[in-house]
């Protein structure tokens, strides 16, 4: 699998666009916003879009969602029906944080903890890990050990848990008992900022480094 990183929105969210080798198709995830740059990054490398992937429900994730995939004509999977009230919500959180008009969608699947989800000859798992919504979802392949974190963790942080039914606890336990245990070689893209890996985050990160659980 390959793999294209997208900065979209005023928020600069990292919209991915995964892709299998042997096929060329692909999936976006995170499709916040910029629908034109998504589609000229893909048309560029001969992708085709097979589905939408979200990991969580907030606005500079998910705005673009709906109209990406009726332009398309391909589904939405994700995230968790926990942030259904976030996808319900996106038309007044693009309005509150000055963004196009939201498309209003639903998601074609709700993905749950275990779930797998496929394109091309590509799988990913889906870990259901609340915290910083209680819906987000993480998307793991398991092969090359490489994840779609969306805003769980960064590269040397974590993700804001003061938005509604956000809860730091959560968060913690899901970084801690869902994503490290998947190994520290994983690399993972977060939803913002730099590429990082969970051995360089169990080291160094300052909210989940090994040194603060004894």
């Amino acid at each position: 699998m390959k793999y294209a990183i997208i900065p979209v929105t005023p928020f600069a969210q990292n919209c991915s666009l995964l892709v299998c080798d042997q096929t060329q198709q692909g999936v976006v995830v995170d499709p916040g916003g910029d629908i034109e740059r998504i589609l000229a990054v893909a048309k560029k490398g001969g992708v085709t879009i097979e589905k939408v992937l979200l990991t969580h429900g907030h606005v500079d994730h998910a705005s673009a969602a709906g109209t990406l995939a009726r332009q398309l004509g391909v589904k939405i999977e994700g995230p968790h029906r926990d942030d259904q009230f976030l996808i319900d919500n996106l038309p007044k959180q693009a309005a509150s944080y000055g963004f196009p008009p939201v498309e209003p969608f639903l998601p074609d699947r709700w993905l749950e903890h275990g779930d797998t989800v496929t394109f091309g000859q590509q799988t990913l798992e889906v870990l259901h890990c609340p915290g910083h919504t209680p819906g987000h979802v993480v998307f793991y392949n398991r092969p090359p050990k490489f994840a779609v974190v969306g805003d769980v963790i960064f590269a040397g942080s974590i993700g804001r848990t003061d938005f509604p039914r956000g809860n730091h606890d959560d968060l913690i336990r899901s970084i801690r008992t869902r994503l490290f245990p998947l190994g520290d070689d994983v690399e993972f893209i977060p939803g913002h900022g730099p590429n990082s890996t969970f051995g360089q985050e169990r080291e160094s990160n300052p909210y989940v480094a090994d040194a603060n659980f004894p």
